[in-house]
């Protein structure tokens, strides 16, 4: 058998983590020599005598090829480690899954993808920055990964799912499980229309200390992290401190200081994570991963500022963008606008307009502007 079957195998068995596969792969054990291992040399290699045991009196091509067949049926694939098709950003991480399950397009795991995440229990400003970031970010060119959980992660599914980007699901469940249970049709949709992935063999339930485990995974296969909205104790702060420990970038929605879900965004922010105000504070930073045609040049964006009933109204070109994030330090008069702008009166004259049209900016008495 080949070294990535003997990966899949072991990855199947009950009791094996990651850290025994490591002890085995370094030990010089990954060849067909294995399966005639006794349980001495289990024992020999650090193991438990119950799951050495186990090791020398099951592990072998018979029993490899029947969780191949079990997996088949259940209509899921698999990559390992070893092979091409694995993700290189998840290589670069700590603990990368030795086996990664699979059903939908594996095509989307190479391309620019970011983390999306937050609480489970969203509040309505939270609900409406997560759909509009994960949509125009999808639909800008970028794959949105998130962990399938209630609230923020299904928001960011749904409006992400039928996007150019797509979105990919990364379960702390096997690929015959479902977890939340009321996220069984999302599960199925993304399935078809996106990518499911997970670490987990056939069979294995939802259990507390998997979805940590999780995380890692979809820090590890994006670029960067976003925190939408989430408590001082949230999940999703593991998965913004697994970002950080693989180099990746990291952003946070504010919101505001007296809610509780706002505490582990705005702490993020104390910390040096990037202050997402709109679609293009992400973009931005990825330009160069975007075909031509989805740069941020050629993009509207949408403001996330401003009261919660005017969120997401607001479609501003570049161009207005520009002056209208330059006003976030104002507000300023004409001539003052002119001088950090650097356009000419009558450009200038033209964006404020449109963007007093648009009621993102309104002119105050003495020709002084502010936003709203």
């Amino acid at each position: 058998m080949q070294a990535r079957d003997l990966l899949f195998g072991l990855n199947e068995m009950e009791g094996i983590g990651w850290k025994t596969i490591f002890k085995i792969c370094t030990a010089g054990r990954l060849s067909d020599q294995i399966f005639k291992s006794t349980t001495e040399e289990w024992v020999s290699l650090g193991l438990k005598e119950s799951l050495s045991a186990n090791l020398a009196a099951n592990f072998s091509e018979e029993w490899i090829s029947k969780r191949y067949s079990l997996m088949k049926e259940s209509g899921v694939e698999m990559l390992t480690i070893l092979d091409e098709g694995y993700p290189s950003l998840l290589k670069e991480t700590a603990q990368p899954p030795w086996v990664i399950y699979y059903r939908g397009r594996l095509e989307l795991i190479t391309r620019p993808s970011v983390a999306m995440v937050g609480t489970r229990v969203p509040t309505s400003y939270g609900r409406k920055v997560g759909s509009c970031l994960a949509e125009e970010l999808s639909e800008a060119g970028l794959t949105i990964v998130s962990g399938l959980a209630r609230g923020i992660d299904s928001v960011c599914h749904e409006a992400a799912l039928m996007k150019r980007g797509g979105t990919i699901a990364v379960i702390a469940t096997g690929m015959d499980k479902v977890y939340p249970p009321e996220n069984r049709d999302l599960l199925r949709q993304i399935a078809k229309e996106g990518l499911v992935l997970s670490e987990y063999p056939i069979g294995t339930k939802s259990h507390p200390g998997l979805f940590p485990q999780r995380n890692r995974i979809i820090a590890g296969i994006s670029l960067g992290t976003i925190v939408v909205e989430a408590d001082s104790r949230s999940g999703s702060l593991i998965t913004s401190d697994a970002a950080l420990e693989s180099g990746r970038d990291v952003f946070a929605v504010p919101g505001p200081i007296t809610s509780p879900k706002s505490r582990g965004a705005l702490e993020l922010i104390k910390q040096g994570a990037k202050l997402v105000t709109c679609t293009a504070d992400i973009l931005e930073e990825y330009t160069h991963f975007l075909s031509k045609e989805t740069r941020l040049e050629e993009e509207n964006v949408s403001i996330i500022h401003g009261s919660e009933d005017s969120l997401f109204e607001k479609k501003l070109t570049r161009e207005e963008f520009q002056l209208y994030h330059i006003l976030h330090q104002g507000p300023f008069t004409l001539d003052e606008l002119l001088i950090r702008s650097r356009w000419d009166f009558g450009h200038l004259h033209s964006v404020l307009l449109s963007l007093i049209i648009k009621k993102a900016v309104t002119q105050l008495p003495g020709a002084i502007y502010k936003v709203i």
